[in-house]
């Protein structure tokens, strides 16, 4: 024993060999009380050598366990079994499992039949459970390869319910349980081929369908291995040839088969085979190609034999529930067309058409499948020869009940259209239009016709627009097709955008909107190639320029869902889009509003910040094309909409203004500007904030200075329309304009000042605004263009916020102004003045008389720059505050005195503040309806004498002013004692040679005489201004003034030179 037991432990294969097989014969042989204390010693070295790598000494040592077993007993190896068990499910290799199931195989050989029968069950559930790790049921397959072989005849009971254990381990996920699996079912085949075949065909047979294609395979395989063992022929050789029906059997195996299983039973295993050979799964196609050449030694022969079994198979097949059996059977029946051809079609036909009225779905469905293989398989001209019956069962099927089966329907209608063309779409097409307006079957009509859509698209769709676009539009219909119509929807898509506009209008406002607007969705998200995105942004910009507003409304409701839900790019016509949107904003149409403005928040929605900066021209440039189409009104009713106002354009701005090169800052603000304008104010409400902080953010950064007064022209825009609502900004308004007012640049001053002018309407604490423009008025003594400036900044102020000045700032104020009245420096001197004459109307009564009298209508100074800072102050006085400098009866003649004084004086620009003074006094007597002083009226005409060019042009532009008021406020026009002075006066200046002075005259005369309005007037002076200054009348009307009245009227000259520029 110490030799055996050294040996067991040898390196050589061969001595390990023999060292077990003594071991069991010794067992075997000799009184097994002599053994047993040699047991413990043995034991190691046989579990060493049962997990051996060579499968020899695995084998000898199983068999010495199976021996000692036999000859000492069960009760012996009381912790052998578990170890078995514990290395048959372990995962640390192959090796180790097969030699751990070959000695419990040969242990419960041992032990006999009664004990396999309790363990098989145990074993037989265990294999099939999915949910334990792979390589433990790896090691219970592996039983049975080797319980087989230790049972031999005796095991042919087990036979039966290990098979589908087997065939389940042949589809396993993994790989070495399947070659498990394979090996065991290899031996089940070789040892049980010829005694057990009725236990083993009926499980292969079912494997030959299971839904599993591993297991089909497998089973493909075992059936192999069982007929060639039947039939004596080896499946080792190649079968590959240029033709599938080429075969190497013989006829002599084939008898052996047939004695073997029976006519029916080899009928029913080779019909298996024939349909495994169409088999979705390409390995099962080649595994049962394979075994039919091998086995079948006349393909044609041999089908006509299994025809009816293989049909009724084929039939079953097709009302199966599985996709996979109904397509094998269809293809399968369709290669039985092939190859038997126009004899099995009279058979197969008329089973196919009772199978379609059939109650079961899945055989109509395999009906359809089945139909559409034979006409793939036959030739045009049987197709057509059977296409009476053929197109009523396909029309049928199309309006089944069941979607599966109209699915199948709509690709044998793609068999049948290829065979006989248009007769398919004539024929079968109206029968489903047709059941469009029965309600029972409507649903399925038109689902029929979507899967034919998706199948047939180019040929259908051509077929189903002309029908479905006439009125009245099914637009169900036509989304539902155009969902699945690819790219034959391009060429129809305009016929059924136009359609589906139409019928979208003639439901605005009723119930079905919604419902006809999700069909219109529908269409338009099926838009997936450029030529398509091309036609529904040029048909919808078509209709949109219809005169039909319910059409107009419709268009841009389809318009905005398009650019709200398609995956499409449509950069390259966002121009267009923006163009005609924001056109439609000029609306009256409450709709097309709605819908214009819904789409511009789509598409500006979809847009990243580089795509929105770069439409901000493009927009600014639309909406100033609105504007202009604006028929009377001040604003854009689109931006005006409740809840939405402009922030449909709001983040093209914003995202301009923050984020875009300086350009285009100064673009976004000014089309922002433009917006304002147009937009009311209660629609601004809740865009204040967005809007007021990026511009008091850019004004605060250094940008040149057309950015910054862009920013100034946009707060000041806002302000004006809706100046309240930006009081939360007041501080930073205040400190923003007042560092702007000490620009360098002088536009950015002047805007900054007109910005301060409407912000001290809504400043709560106007006098910090007045005491830092006091401030800044000394601070600045040494920079005349700064401070004049904040002088006019002042002087807007006190026009728009006087009555808010408190009295200490008032003085303040008082003091400064009067102090620079005879200032050296022109430009401060008459900005001061101008200051001065709008101060006076927030001045209590004493303030102001004495602010008159000294500043106002003292006349006897010899400075003359004094003198001519009065009359500014005047004529802004007469200007901006006339009724309260005239508000004490005596100051009248006084004022006129001065006036007189001030436009008879040598100096020009004296002389033209006071004929600038003169008409606004003339102006408000025109309004009051009093008289006009014939002095001031010969004051006017005096002044043509001038010898400046200058005056005389100002004397045409007062004369223009006043007979423009008198034309406005009196159908006569200036009394006629006024004009019989006037009118010689304009012939003189209308001959001056100065080309200023002369047109001038020229257009005050148009003006006086109303030439534009008629010729009545002149006419009625024409004889009145007699003399040579009346042949000049008709001279200068004949050669100029008939000329010019063919030309455009002139810009109104603006007399106030006090506001800057």
């Amino acid at each position: 024993m110490p030799v055996v037991t050294r040996a067991i432990e040898d390196r050589s294969t061969e001595t390990r060999k023999m060292a077990c097989q003594i071991i069991g014969n010794m067992y075997s042989l000799t009184d097994q009380k002599d053994l047993a204390p040699y047991l413990p010693n043995i034991m190691p070295g046989l579990k060493k050598s049962l997990v051996d790598p060579v499968p020899e000494v695995r084998g000898m040592s199983a068999r010495a366990l199976g021996a000692m077993v036999r000859g000492i007993g069960e009760q012996g190896f009381e912790d052998l079994q578990p170890w078995l068990m514990a290395t048959l499910t372990s995962d640390v290799n192959t090796v180790n499992r097969s030699g751990a199931a070959q000695g419990l195989s040969e242990v419960i050989g041992a032990l006999g039949i009664d004990k396999l029968k309790q363990y098989i069950s145990d074993i037989i559930e265990t294999a099939n459970r999915s949910d334990i790790p792979p390589y433990v049921r790896d090691g219970y397959i592996m039983m049975f390869i080797y319980l087989p072989s230790v049972f031999g005849q005796g095991f042919t009971q087990f036979v039966g319910p290990i098979l589908p254990t087997i065939l389940k381990a042949l589809a396993d996920e993994s790989e070495y349980v399947r070659d498990t699996g394979l090996k065991a079912g290899q031996k089940i085949i070789n040892m049980f081929a010829e005694t057990s075949i009725e236990l083993l065909l009926p499980e292969l047979e079912k494997g030959l369908f299971n839904e599993n294609w591993r297991i089909r395979l497998s089973s493909v395989q075992l059936l192999g291995d069982l007929l060639y063992k039947l039939s004596g022929v080896s499946g080792k050789g190649s079968t590959e040839t240029a033709h599938d029906d080429d075969n190497f059997g013989t006829e002599i195996s084939q008898q052996v088969v047939i004695k073997m299983l029976g006519v029916e039973r080899r009928n029913r295993v080779l019909s298996g085979l024939y349909m495994g050979r169409s088999d979705t799964a390409l390995l099962v196609r080649q595994s049962s190609l394979h075994v039919w050449k091998v086995i079948v030694s006349n393909t044609p022969k041999t089908l006509r034999d299994i025809l009816p079994t293989l049909f009724s198979l084929l039939l079953a097949c097709l009302a199966s529930t599985s996709y996979d059996k109904r397509e094998v059977a269809a293809r399968t029946l369709g290669d039985i067309v092939k190859k038997l051809g126009e004899r099995v079609l009279p058979e197969i036909l008329p089973i196919l058409e009772v199978g379609l009225a059939s109650e079961d779905a899945d055989k109509r469905q395999g009906v359809c499948i089945g139909l559409s293989e034979i006409m793939k398989s036959t030739s045009r001209d049987h197709v057509i020869g059977y296409s009476d019956s053929l197109i009523p069962t396909v029309a049928k099927a199309l309006s089944d009940s069941e979607g599966s089966v109209r699915s199948a329907a709509a690709k044998t209608f793609d068999s049948l259209h290829a065979n006989i063309g248009l007769r398919a779409l004539d024929e079968v097409l109206p029968n489903l239009l047709e059941k469009l307006n029965d309600e029972s079957q409507k649903e399925y009509a038109l689902d029929g016709l979507q899967q034919v859509m998706a199948i047939k698209s180019q040929a259908v769709l051509p077929y189903l627009v002309p029908k479905l676009t006439h009125p009245p539009v099914n637009t169900k219909a036509l989304s539902l097709l155009s969902s699945v119509a690819g790219h034959a929807l391009d060429r129809e898509l305009h016929k059924i955008l136009q359609a589906l506009s139409g019928s979208l209008a003639s439901k605005l406002g009723t119930p079905d909107e919604d419902e006809e607007l999700g069909y219109c969705i529908a269409v338009v998200q099926s838009v997936q190639t450029e030529p398509a995105v091309r036609t529904v942004i040029d048909e919808s910009l078509r209709l949109l320029s219809s005169k039909e507003e319910r059409v107009q409304a419709a268009s841009a409701m389809i318009l905005n869902v398009f650019c709200k839900e398609t995956k499409m790019d449509y950069e390259d016509y966002l121009s267009q889009l923006f163009r005609a949107t924001i056109g439609l904003l000029s609306h009256s149409d409450i709709r097309v509003l709605t819908a214009a403005w819904d789409c511009i928040n789509s598409i500006v929605k979809r847009l990243d910040s580089t795509k929105c900066m770069m439409q901000v021209p493009t927009v600014k440039q639309a909406l100033r094309y609105a504007v202009a189409d604006l028929k009377g009104g001040s604003v854009l009713p689109g931006l005006c909409l409740p809840k939405k106002g402009m922030t449909c354009l709001l983040p093209l701005f914003r995202e301009g203004l923050l984020s875009g090169a300086p350009e285009l800052k100064e673009t976004s603000a000014l089309g922002l500007s433009d917006a304002i304008k147009v937009t009311s104010a209660d629609a601004l409400k809740q865009s204040v904030v967005h809007i007021t902080g990026p511009l008091i953010r850019v004004l605060g950064d250094r940008y040149g200075p057309t950015v910054r007064v862009a920013m100034l022209e946009t707060i000041t825009v806002l302000l004006l329309k809706c100046g309240p609502m930006l009081k939360p900004f007041l501080p930073q308004l205040q400190t923003t304009f007042i560092k702007a007012l000490k620009d360098a640049a002088r536009s950015v001053r002047l805007r900054a000042a007109e910005a301060m002018a409407q912000l001290i309407v809504i400043h709560m604490k106007a006098d910090s605004v007045f005491t830092e423009l006091n401030n800044s008025i000394k601070d600045y003594s040494d920079d005349s263009s700064v401070r004049e400036t904040f002088l006019y900044a002042l002087r807007l102020c006190l026009t728009g916020g006087s009555k808010k000045m408190g009295a200490a700032i008032r003085q303040e104020v008082t003091k400064t102004i009067t102090g620079l009245m005879g200032t050296a420096e022109d430009s401060v001197r008459t900005t001061n003045a101008a200051a001065l004459g709008a101060l006076l109307g927030c001045l209590p009564s004493e303030e102001k008389s004495d602010v008159i009298l000294s500043h106002l209508l003292d006349k006897n100074d010899s400075n003359w720059m004094i003198l001519h800072a009065r009359s500014v102050a005047l004529f802004v006085a007469l200007k901006e505050s006339y009724g309260s400098l005239l508000e004490d009866g005596d100051n009248r003649e006084a004022v006129i005195e001065v006036l007189l004084s001030h436009s008879s004086s040598d100096k020009v620009s004296v002389a033209q503040f006071g004929l600038r003074g003169i008409a606004m006094m003339l102006e408000q007597d025109i309004r009051a309806s009093t008289s006009l002083d014939k002095r001031l009226v010969i004051s006017v005409k005096t002044a043509m004498k001038s010898e400046s060019n200058d005056v005389k042009q100002l004397v045409a532009h007062v004369i223009e002013l006043v007979s423009r008021v008198a034309n406005h406020c009196s159908q006569e026009g200036l009394e006629e004692s006024v004009s019989k002075i006037w009118i010689p006066t304009l012939i003189t200046g209308a001959k001056e040679k100065n080309s200023a002075v002369k047109a001038s005259s020229e257009y005050a005369l148009i003006t006086l005489l109303q030439l534009r309005k008629s010729d009545d007037c002149y006419k009625k002076y024409l004889p009145i201004i007699d003399g040579p200054k009346g042949e000049l009348l008709l001279e200068t009307y004949n050669k100029n003034l008939k000329r010019l009245l063919k030309l455009a009227e002139p810009k109104e000259e603006v007399l106030d030179v006090t506001l800057l520029k």
